[in-house]
């Protein structure tokens, strides 16, 4: 996954960061949905404890430069500290990968995780100065905390409460001090057998979106029931299956639209539709205006 520095874009802050708060932490999403390896950057003006989430694909994490990096693959995390002010982040993520990155201001963690002057974490790792890069399994709660962050559609005012309440809770699971991993228990879906099988659900609806299984078909496959199906996947990630999937494909389409390679014809037949038209009302439903009117602004 090696690529030269000058060939990493910076990130679009639209696209991929979904919260950004200075004075407590910031949170991006990349979602490479192409074929190609997607290279972005980002600067680091202040110093951050980072975390890195990997729930799908391969991801590799450069920091000033490519050396110095940590790899992630499905179900693994990362906690990177530097003493670093400034310094510039790379992310190398193949096809089909997906990362959540979490940047907390140093003054802010130390805030979470003392009350009345005790400490809830021990701080000595950070006050040596030397770098850390602690990587770990993502746990199954964890996993679906993050589902939730990133795929739940709420209303946008309300959008940004949510995604702070949800970090809370990613980190109180991420530094508890538990590391039984059996004793965590998923509150919402039952067990990493079913998990497994809601993901595989995932998966096939993503492989053949454009002439998906039924419901019926979708959970014989899978070895679910259909209530069951409808049930989990909607909770694990945070819409049911194909309100999934059509938000999959409008993502998926903005992505194409800033890349420019395709026209709106192409990228409607490349999504599955029958006609162009079909493609352009449900863009214009899903973000209030046209797929061409996006490609330009």
């Amino acid at each position: 996954m090696k690529s030269p520095i000058n060939n990493y874009k910076n990130i679009d802050k639209r696209t991929h960061c979904i919260f950004n708060e200075d004075s407590t932490f910031k949170v991006f999403h990349l979602n490479n949905l192409t074929s190609l390896n997607e290279l972005l950057k980002y600067r680091l003006n202040t110093n951050f404890i980072q975390l890195y989430f990997c729930s799908n694909g391969k991801c590799k994490v450069a920091f000033n430069f490519e050396h110095c990096a940590v790899s992630l693959e499905t179900n693994s995390s990362s906690l990177v500290y530097f003493k670093d002010e400034i310094m510039d982040v790379f992310f190398n993520l193949s096809p089909k990968s997906e990362l959540l990155a979490v940047h907390i201001s140093i003054e802010y963690f130390h805030s979470l995780f003392s009350i009345e002057g005790n400490s809830l974490y021990n701080f000595n790792s950070f006050n040596t100065g030397k770098p850390i890069i602690d990587t770990k399994e993502i746990t199954p709660t964890i996993q679906l905390i993050l589902n939730q962050l990133t795929t739940k559609q709420i209303n946008e005012t309300l959008r940004p409460v949510y995604i702070k309440g949800k970090v809370y809770e990613l980190l109180s699971y991420y530094f508890s001090t538990s590391s039984e991993k059996d004793n965590e228990i998923c509150p919402y879906v039952t067990n990493e057998e079913t998990i497994s099988k809601i993901k595989h659900a995932k998966e096939v609806i993503i492989k053949e979106m454009n002439n998906p299984p039924s419901l019926p078909e979708l959970a014989k496959r899978v070895g679910l029931n259909i209530k069951k199906l409808k049930t989990d996947f909607k909770e694990f990630y945070g819409a049911p299956v194909f309100t999934f999937l059509l938000n999959y494909k409008m993502e998926l389409a903005k992505k194409l639209l800033l890349k420019q390679h395709l026209n709106v014809n192409e990228i409607a037949s490349n999504l599955g539709y029958s006609a162009s038209s079909h493609f352009i009302a449900a863009f214009k439903k899903k973000y209030g205006i046209t797929p061409k009117q996006f490609s330009k602004s």
